[in-house]
């Protein structure tokens, strides 16, 4: 059964803190995406930013996850973990980042490449970020979960690209994972209806070929089942009366 947590304002005031540690740390984290950069730095820069803010790390221990960041990069889709790996010339690279304040919770990501990348590359986080855009304007109150599924998918695919189908944004707020499911995939009119005070992951994840996907050994990485490059943008949002308001913006 799907039960649905509607915030009050305080406590979307309290996210709306959360989210701003969010949008910070990964505004830092672009700076230091450069070749020659291993993606454990990253992660202690992560872990630095979040601490500087008087914050926790969300991902930190959830579920096992061993580090403060999402790294994934190329075919990774999402859930990468940062090691030694360095980044070279023309990667793609997702970061994905949830800080706790509060006890509340914000989450985001975001896409990035390493120096020059492909055309391919550029359109495929560029379709992938306007598909965050189209889906954050189709979360109306009085709506449905599915009218931002099938406004993301709609879109991604109309540009020739596939939405994944196996992994979907959620809501959020005391828990970092929350009912109900938000799909890339869909069709509008289904799913919960929308109310004020929900708060959501909106997160697309796209890939340039096909949307089926595999997990690796570690358990955690997801990657694109037929190689292809995958890229990732995501906000948590709140219902308003109006449009949703963004609340991992700096």
């Amino acid at each position: 059964m799907t039960v649905i947590v509607i915030k009050s304002s305080q406590e979307i005031a309290v996210m709306r803190r959360a989210g701003r540690v969010v949008a910070a740390v990964l505004e830092r984290l672009k700076d230091e995406v450069k070749p020659g950069v291993m993606t454990r730095h990253l992660d202690m820069v992560a872990m630095k930013e979040v601490r500087k803010y008087g914050a926790t790390a969300s991902f930190k221990g959830y579920r096992g996850f061993p580090a403060h960041l999402c790294v994934s990069v190329n075919d990774e889709v999402v859930h990468g973990i940062p090691n030694d790996r360095e980044l070279k010339e023309g990667d793609v690279v997702s970061l994905d980042f949830g800080a706790v304040v509060n006890g509340f919770h914000g989450d985001a990501a975001i896409t990035v490449g390493v120096g020059r990348i492909s055309a391919q590359a550029e359109e495929l986080i560029a379709v992938t970020r306007t598909a965050l855009t189209i889906g954050i304007k189709a979360a109306r109150c009085g709506g449905h979960v599915g009218d931002i599924s099938a406004a993301i998918q709609s879109y991604v695919e109309g540009k020739g690209f596939s939405v994944v189908r196996e992994y979907s944004g959620h809501g959020i707020g005391r828990d970092l994972h929350e009912d109900p499911l938000v799909p890339n995939f869909g069709s509008p009119g289904e799913g919960p209806l929308l109310q004020k005070g929900m708060t959501l992951a909106v997160e697309p994840m796209v890939t340039a070929g096909d949307w089926r996907t595999k997990v690796a050994r570690n358990r955690w990485t997801v990657f694109t089942a037929d190689g292809s490059l995958a890229a990732h943008f995501e906000h948590t949002i709140a219902i308003t009366d109006d449009e949703a308001e963004i609340l991992t913006l700096v």
